[in-house]
């Protein structure tokens, strides 16, 4: 079966970066069943051949407008798609989808007639919002870090930033990888209007939010580099959890040694 990747080095490895990471999702106990979910904008990569490729299946609405997205292409995963098989077998487990002139609706049109995720709306209500504000991110990630979730379960990390103070203080990578820090979004009813318009308002000030007792949203340049970020603050919350297992509370970078990292590694204030 011929498929859409088929002499398209570029966008055959942006595709295999997406299988790599849902691996690793898998493996890091972050996926079970066909929980998480990852979609990416392949615009840059479509050629005229692509843009000349008939529907797979009838027009289906994304449930809102989104303007920016016109005339703009996405690899997503599909619903009820396990990340494992994702991993395996990317175009089995995800579709390209094309967004339509009305901005409010899209047809798949490669591999398969697979559904996209239910989140659809929200991954895209991002991506609109990325592209209006002139962003080079091209990758939203969405996952389950054990270690993170847990952290959302206990009220004083729920508040502004203090979760970023403790996993910032635990490593000085951390701070390096993730200068933006985590934000945070009060429990929202998973796929609702509701949480991911909150999610666009947290991307204001970071690059990575956590949705209490569920998971974490990611963005950046490429899939890749979104998943380094989710993985480099769940290494600080493993870390702190370690030393409270061992019954006491880690000490941490002093708020020294953090502006001694920013100014070596001139991040953001």
């Amino acid at each position: 079966m011929k498929s859409i990747l088929d002499n398209r080095p570029a966008l055959t490895e942006e595709v295999n970066k997406v299988a790599e990471v849902a691996g690793y999702l898998w493996q890091k106990g972050w996926a079970e069943r066909n929980g998480g979910n990852i979609t990416i904008n392949i615009t840059e990569f479509v050629d005229d051949e692509i843009r000349q490729m008939k529907p797979i299946c009838d027009v289906k609405s994304i449930g809102a407008v989104l303007p920016h997205l016109k005339g703009c292409y996405f690899y997503c995963k599909g619903t009820n798609k396990r990340m494992r098989d994702l991993a395996r077998w990317p175009m089995a487990n995800g579709s390209v989808i094309r967004i339509l002139d009305d901005c409010a609706s899209y047809v798949i049109i490669a591999d398969q007639s697979v559904a996209p995720t239910s989140e659809l709306p929200s991954h895209l209500s991002v991506h609109n919002y990325l592209i209006s504000r002139g962003s080079p991110y091209k990758a939203s990630v969405h996952t389950h870090p054990i270690e993170l979730v847990a952290m959302t379960h206990c009220k004083k990390y729920l508040e502004k930033d203090v979760a970023t103070r403790v996993l910032w203080s635990m490593i000085p990578e951390t701070k390096a990888f993730c200068p933006r820090g985590l934000g945070i979004i009060p429990y929202e009813l998973p796929s609702s209007v509701q949480l991911a318009e909150a999610t666009i308002k947290e991307l204001e000030d970071y690059d990575v939010v956590m949705w209490e007792k569920h998971g974490v949203f990611a963005v950046d340049c490429d899939v890749m580099q979104a998943f380094d970020q989710i993985d480099v603050l769940n290494k600080s919350a493993l870390i702190y959890i370690a030393a409270k297992s061992m019954g006491f509370e880690p000490d941490g970078m002093s708020d020294e040694q953090m502006e001694e990292m920013k100014v070596a590694f001139n991040l953001p204030k």
